[in-house]
């Protein structure tokens, strides 16, 4: 039934002024739409079905039309309350419905009110015209759009497939941004849902940012520029095409960058700022602003109320720069966005100070001044009041309590402590002073300790150079040089006590010569950075910037000295590259032949860098990505080359064609295959020897390893990256000088002992692990194991009396019970399975465990066996009158109906008529067995036991398999799930996440919700755009370095940083480590090339030129040759291939033209001797 709505004038959001309201709603009941006028209005989804949310009733036109159109239930949508444009459209509500396409014919006007975070309506209102350009009305001001925007007053174009939303309304999209939400959490999402930002500069660094921000999911990003995109523009800013050459930067990005997010409404502004104006904004970003300009605005922001957060950055050819003020009293919320430190008590003493010592299955993570909570403390029980308490002298297991427990309760048992983190105030201090007084400055490279004062001076001397001349230094320009040093020796002068000693005249010279330039990578990294920024800002999530960040990589200039004439302008697109770097190096960067492996978010990133670059776009260049992976919606949020009409769709092919529309010169092929050992016919050896260079983008080690040895094997140079949410790392692996990047292995991740993850678990990773596992079996490893039986089973029965072991016991009992006692012919049948799963799942197994180890039992040395971090168990008592256990039996009986081929009914999902249903069954009482065996043993890898009748039992089994099998329906197969997790229809989550938390309830472990379910058990690695950036900015810095190929051990660098606190830590790379031998010497880069397939006793006279004995020599896991065994001596004249085909049995594909032998030596004393891996060519 329609809803009755109050008159105009009576509803509380429909008096508001001049401003315009819709009211949509299609009357279901009657299948029939209402008149314009009235407050029912059938919304019907076209061509563009957004922009039926825009209607007023002064669109008669599109009304009439929409009014007289036929119905159609598929193409409607029904909302059923009045929305206010610029406070109660929901947009986000509906954002999975939007195509993100632009708009090209047939658009319609619609004027909305342009809504600000301050209440000033400044910026006016946008009018939405058919050809998809915009204008804006600031009060009775008409600005014009389009055409020749220098003599217009202000205009402010936006996208036009964009609408405005209110953040209160706005719902999260978890399917787009979980990835992003395991990151920042719902409560910083809504925080940027609600942020309007200015970005001032649409050069590459402004882009960049831009990018980011827009990919985070802001309310609303404002570009502004006052200049025209030029040629020297498209070495940078991946959003400009030549064709783009002359239009305001401004407007030439707003439509593209408005492609990576329909969320976000993206504006443009192409006049002259005002400080008034940024009283628009939560947070403005300026990276092309004169220093004075930046005093100005910096003064405004930081005296606003509230203030708004200000950033100034820039990037001139390899420096960069960041201020950051976000005002006189900042809060940081969470300083670092890592997950609260627990730890689970042993004892506390009843002293002052307590010591606290807690058990040894973790080590514990607090620091010194670190505060606590207390809870399930027994007997001390005055700690479980909620008060945070000081520690100190934290070590591994244990930490002392500022507090005396002396008159306190004796500690008994149990207890959880976990850190308390607390918000965190910041004073920033305004430009104008910290010009002056700049504090500490960020390090990121401790080897450069003296730099960033340098630097301080030198975009200082940069801004006055600009003033003074109207120009940016010319690159080569010995007299531009003289003069910028001359201004950095005056600034530097008169700063009395912080004069600097030594203003390194060189640095300066290569300051100067590339300042103009915006260089792709620096403008990546940085985008990356102050992305990151802006975000804090905006939500208080993460420490900020505090305050001035420096950073060059002039180690990625060319080794050899650069003739100015090599840095003249060609008239090319790569102009402002070749300004720092040279035409030679630019050549080289053209004619390289690169492979890049994956072209997810880090892929999508370094396609753009290379495009931008130049890299392979020249006669002889070929860069060639591979990605066996499809896109998928959650993809969106980060890997920005996609868009959501890719979906389903190769990432490798989707790259590929998007990195061309950013530079059409780029020589790109796009495969979807996986790098492994099973396509080196497609990566053969010939495509390996002709690389030039290696770029990781994966997202799982043991690929890594597999690229690493193939680098290694044909001395190739891997750049490596990874990110982990706000942390990124990057690792440079450069032939016979770095050591290679599977060296060194990070430790493997701690498993949980099988008996406490089925018996005694005492956290909810714990409670998750077996959830997952449970689902597993029940819905994905069960009906294949039947599939499998029923698919053959002569072959299925013999495997299991070969095996004749517990786990093909457990196999058959499992496929048995599946197809006789838990068979489902009806949907109600499916209910009963799930009412009886929860049964045993939560109430008899734990009754079981409760009588096999009681509350008091001991343990065989008298130590109570309940100890921690043992947690004793309760069982539950099933309800139909709580959401909960009704939500698991949902969804439960759905999946096990799929299972079946049991079509769903309506009313299942109808909790009053499901517990009906559940409430009419009779669940039998149980008793627990006296000879239950549980598992206790923390070693044991399998909870099945062995048992001398297993063979015996495997027979009865395949008997009453057989008698069952006679009475299936012919042809009868199950349908296995498998999980998925980033489908949140699908009812997966609801199983896993019912499963883990009913089993946490057990416990008495704290639960969790569906996302948080979704994050652990789904294995998701939390990952943001910023950090992805700026990683492969660092690697493209590199790439530089590289590709020249003249640059020592010492001028490259590997990174690890954390965006949230922020940390930068930038080092040389691990020498490779050098064997010696005579007058040899070799490293792991080193493999020993014999040519002309020769025999074998060729082979040994080769190696005994080297000093070396051969004692043995194997081919894969075969011996050709060990001089212990006389018949060997019978092998001496045969070719050493013949032997790899005879012996080993090696078939040798035809693409392959040597094979790879390894040789045991010694030296003429008898000392072993490891020598490289050595190939023996025989074409």
């Amino acid at each position: 039934m329609a809803p009755s709505w109050p008159e105009k004038g009576n509803h509380p959001h429909y008096n508001s002024g001049n401003n315009k309201h819709v009211i949509l709603y299609y009357d279901k009941k009657s299948n029939t739409r209402r008149t314009p006028t009235q407050t029912h209005f059938r919304a019907k989804f076209q061509k563009y079905p957004y922009l039926s949310r825009f209607i007023t009733k002064s669109n008669q036109t599109l009304l009439h039309s929409l009014h007289n159109s036929k119905p159609n239930r598929r193409n409607t949508i029904s909302l059923s309350f009045p929305i206010r444009f610029h406070f109660f459209l929901p947009y986000r509500l509906f954002h999975h419905m939007l195509p993100r396409k632009r708009l090209s014919e047939g658009e319609v006007v619609v004027e909305e009110p342009i809504n600000n975070n301050n209440g000033n309506n400044n910026l006016g209102s946008v009018k939405k015209t058919r050809n998809g350009e915009s204008t804006v009305n600031e009060s009775d001001k008409s600005f014009s759009s389009g055409g020749d925007n220098s003599n217009s007053t202000g205009n402010l174009i936006a996208a036009s497939s964009m609408a405005f939303g209110n953040s209160n309304a706005q719902e999260i999209d978890e399917d787009l941004h979980s990835r992003q939400l395991a990151v920042y959490g719902r409560e910083t999402m809504r925080r940027l849902f609600a942020s309007s930002v200015l970005v001032s500069g649409m050069r590459g660094l402004g882009a960049e940012i831009a990018k980011n921000l827009i990919l985070a999911g802001v309310k609303s990003v404002t570009l502004h520029d006052e200049g025209t995109v030029e040629l020297w523009d498209l070495s940078s800013n991946f959003v400009f095409s030549e064709n783009d050459l002359g239009k305001n930067r401004a407007v030439a990005s707003v439509s593209k960058l408005q492609e990576l997010n329909n969320a976000v409404l993206v504006l443009s502004l192409t006049t002259k700022l005002t400080k008034e104006q940024l009283s628009n904004f939560q947070a403005v970003v300026f990276t092309e602003v004169s220093l004075e300009k930046a005093v100005e605005f910096n003064d405004y922001c930081h005296s606003h109320q509230p203030p708004i957060a200000f950033i100034k950055t820039e990037v001139r050819g390899l420096f960069g720069s960041v201020f950051c003020d976000f005002g006189p009293e900042f809060t940081v919320v969470d300083v670092d966005g890592e997950e609260p430190h627990t730890g689970i008590i042993a004892s506390i003493s009843n002293d002052n100070p307590a010591l606290v010592s807690c058990v040894d299955d973790e080590r514990l993570e607090f620091q010194d001044g670190d505060l606590v909570v207390f809870s399930e403390v027994h007997g001390m029980k005055e700690l479980n009041d909620g008060k945070p308490r000081k520690i100190k002298n934290a070590r591994a297991y244990s930490f002392t309590l500022e507090e005396d427990t002396t008159n306190y309760g004796a500690y008994e048992k149990g207890g959880i402590v976990t850190q308390s983190k607390q918000p965190q105030v910041l004073n920033f201090k305004p430009l104008r002073e910290a010009l002056n007084d700049p504090g500490e400055f960020l390090l990121s490279d401790f080897s450069k300790f003296d730099r960033p004062p340098l630097l301080h001076l030198a975009f200082q001397a940069l801004d006055k150079f600009i003033s003074e001349i109207g120009r940016f230094p010319v690159a080569g320009s010995e007299e531009d040089a003289h003069k910028f040093i001359s201004i950095a020796n005056n600034i530097n002068g008169n700063l009395g006590d912080g004069r600097l000693e030594d203003v390194n005249p060189k640095l300066l010279q290569q300051f100067a010569f590339g300042a103009r330039a915006v260089l792709n990578p620096m403008a990546a990294m940085f985008g990356g950075i102050v992305g990151q920024e802006v975000v804090k800002a905006c939500s208080g999530k993460f420490h900020p910037l505090f305050q001035f960040f420096y950073f060059d990589s002039v180690e990625s200039l060319p080794t050899e000295p650069l003739h100015p004439d090599d840095l003249k302008p060609i008239n090319s697109r790569y102009d402002a590259q070749i300004s720092v770097f040279g035409q030679k190096l630019q050549k080289k960067f053209e004619d390289a032949k690169v492979f890049v492996v994956g072209s997810g978010a880090l892929g999508c990133e370094f396609l753009k860098n290379l495009a931008l670059m130049g890299v392979s776009c020249g006669g002889q260049g070929k860069l060639t990505v591979t990605d066996d992976d499809v896109i998928e919606k959650s993809n969106l949020s980060r890997q920005f080359l996609f868009r959501d009409w890719n979906i389903g769709q190769a990432k490798s092919t989707v790259a590929a064609s998007a990195a061309a529309s950013i530079n059409p010169q780029l020589n790109i092929e796009a495969l979807q295959n996986r790098v492994s050992s099973e396509t080196e016919n497609v990566f053969h050896d010939t495509f390996w020897e002709n690389l030039s260079i290696v770029i990781n983008a994966l997202d799982n080690v043991n690929a890594r390893l597999y690229v690493d040895q193939r680098c290694l094997y044909f001395q190739k140079p891997l750049l490596e990256s990874g990110t982990l949410g706000a942390k990124c790392n990057t690792q440079m692996v450069i032939p016979h000088l770095t050591e290679n990047y599977g060296a060194s292995r990070d430790p493997p991740e701690k498993q949980a002992p099988m008996c406490t993850v089925h018996s005694f678990p005492h956290n909810i990773d714990h409670c998750l692990t077996w959830a997952r596992s449970e689902f597993e079996g029940l819905l994905e490893k069960t009906p294949a194991e039947v599939n499998a039986y029923l698919s053959n089973p002569s072959e299925y029965t013999n495997a299991m009396k070969n095996a004749g072991d517990a786990q093909a016991r457990d196999n058959l009992e499992r496929v048995l019970e599946c197809l006789d006692k838990e068979k489902c012919e009806a949907f109600e049948d499916c209910i009963i399975w799930a009412r009886l799963k929860f049964e045993d799942y939560f109430a008899n197994r734990v009754k079981q465990l409760a009588y096999t180890f009681p509350e008091d039992a001991a343990t065989s040395t008298g130590a109570p066996f309940w100890s921690a971090p043992k947690r004793f168990p309760r069982p539950l008592q099933f309800s139909s009158s709580d959401p909960s256990h009704l939500q698991f039996l949902m969804a439960a009986s759905i999946l096990r109906a799929e299972t079946f081929g049991i079509p769903t009914p309506d009313w299942v999902k109808n909790p009053t008529k499901l517990a009906v249903v559940v409430d009419r069954m009779i669940v039998p009482d149980f008793q627990p067995k006296k000879d239950a065996k549980i598992v206790t043993d923390e070693k044991a890898t399998s909870l099945s036991t062995a048992s001398v009748d297993d063979a015996v039992v495997i027979d009865d089994l395949i008997v009453k398999l057989e008698r069952l099998r006679s009475n299936l329906p012919p042809g009868f197969r199950m349908k296995p799930i498998q999980f998925e997790k980033d489908d949140d229809t699908n009812y997966h989550m609801d199983v896993i996440a019912g499963l883990a938390n009913m089993r946490a309830r057990n416990y008495s472990i704290p639960e969790v919700d569906k996302l948080k379910a979704k994050f652990i058990a789904g294995r998701i690695i939390p990952a943001i755009a910023t950090s992805t950036a700026m990683a492969t900015g660092l690697v493209c810095l590199e790439l530089y370095k590289a590709l020249d190929g003249g640059h020592k051990l010492e001028d490259y660098r590997n990174t690890f940083a954390n965006l949230a606190l922020p940390l930068f830590s930038m080092a040389e790379p691990v020498p490779a480590k050098v064997i010696k031998h005579q007058d040899l010497s070799w490293t792991v880069w080193d493999r020993w090339i014999i040519k002309d397939n020769p025999t074998l006793r060729e082979l040994l006279d080769w190696l005994k030129e080297k000093g070396l004995n051969a004692y043995s020599i194997s081919c894969g896991s075969c011996l050709l040759f060990n001089s212990m065994f006389p018949r060997h001596k019978e092998r001496m004249d045969k070719k050493v291939v013949d032997l790899a085909r005879d012996i080993a049995k090696m078939e040798i594909p035809s693409y392959r033209r040597h094979i790879d032998v390894v040789v045991a030596c010694e030296d003429d004393d008898d000392n072993d001797i490891d020598i490289p891996q050595v190939s023996i060519y025989f074409r």
